[in-house]
């Protein structure tokens, strides 16, 4: 990757160029887009662009607000001409395989993504997101094999375990997996190689916090409670990630009657089955792999009450049989002094 580009952690941040008036222009627009204010912004940076046509920036936020306004495929050929122009910016190739992907178009999106870290090697965003596109096809092709053969007991487990590590197991009214099995780029901005084009592209997220991106440090780390916490709060917070650890080693142990221990009662299963029949899953789903490892990332606990909660994290997922990453929140309950896992919900 040029020597030039750089990466900052806002999700909507803009690189800004040297003249004053360009970022502040650029800047405007950018808020004027968070605020969905999108048919506006997309005007005032077609006029942007009208005196500037190259400019990379202009061009990356353009296809941005296309996105948001649910117009696909002129968002596509935007980034599709910026990566063209561009080739050494790996943004607009992820945001590409975001838009292939939502539209089903998974070859597409795997090429682009392949092309992304082939410009940025380290890029994580689109690491995650190939993984997401792998595990998409892996699933189409345990689905045929099942339909060829509906006895394969080893198929059948490795898609069960990609559809609940992906889709957070809820495949109802959203197809066989997710619409878009991948995030919207958060994108690291990048200046062009030359001073006459050295505008940087933003990023953003296509609905939910994406993925969400690429190996991260195995390593929890506790997060500070979302709003200025007393010291019982930031008790509580530190019990419930402690509880979350708790549920993901008895998992990562195949410890099935301390795993199944982590949920309530009145627990809401996936898809809506008898909490019976939910186990019965569960345990078979556990009891296939050799092995098994589950790491919890960056988790970020809400407290909305004195026995409500919610905590929210990436989970990793190893086995000898698949291998996943995904986000997902756990809505937590307290009973008789413990939190409990009320509800699982994806990313």
């Amino acid at each position: 990757m040029h020597s030039l580009l750089r990466r900052t952690a806002f999700a909507l941040g803009l690189a800004l160029a040297a003249a004053a008036v360009h970022a502040d222009e650029l800047q405007d627009i950018t808020r004027m887009m968070k605020q969905g204010q999108l048919p506006q912004s997309l005007e005032r940076v077609d006029k942007f662009l009208a005196g500037k046509p190259r400019d990379a920036q202009g061009r990356f936020l353009k296809g941005l607000i296309l996105t948001e306004m649910n117009r696909s495929g002129e968002a596509i050929q935007v980034f599709l001409k910026l990566s063209e122009d561009y080739p050494e910016l790996p943004e607009p190739h992820n945001n590409l395989a975001v838009l292939y992907a939502s539209q089903g178009q998974y070859d597409k999106a795997r090429a682009a993504l392949e092309s992304s870290i082939r410009t940025h090697p380290s890029y994580a965003t689109a690491h995650e997101n190939l993984g997401d596109i792998y595990a998409k096809l892996a699933s189409q092709a345990y689905d045929k094999a099942l339909q060829l053969d509906s006895s394969n007991t080893g198929a059948k487990t490795k898609l069960a375990m990609i559809g609940e590590l992906i889709d957070g197991g809820t495949r109802a009214a959203r197809g066989p997996m997710r619409t878009e099995p991948v995030k919207m780029a958060e994108a690291a901005p990048a200046k062009a190689a030359d001073a006459g084009n050295a505008s940087a592209v933003a990023s953003a997220k296509s609905g939910a916090e994406s993925k969400a991106a690429g190996p991260k440090a195995a390593a929890p780390k506790a997060a500070e409670p979302a709003t200025k916490a007393s010291g019982g709060a930031r008790a509580e917070s530190d019990a419930l990630i402690k509880t979350v650890q708790a549920w993901a080693g008895a998992w990562a142990r195949k410890d099935v009657a301390a795993y199944l221990a982590h949920y309530a009662r009145d627990f809401k299963t996936p898809k809506g089955e008898t909490r019976g029949d939910w186990e019965k899953g569960r345990k078979q789903r556990i009891s296939a792999p050799k092995e098994i490892k589950v790491e919890i990332e960056s988790p970020k606990v809400s407290i909305s009450g004195d026995n409500s909660a919610s905590v929210s994290f990436r989970q990793v997922y190893r086995s000898d049989i698949v291998k996943a990453a995904g986000t997902k929140t756990l809505v937590m309950v307290k009973s008789n002094g413990k939190w409990l896992i009320h509800e699982e919900r994806a990313n």
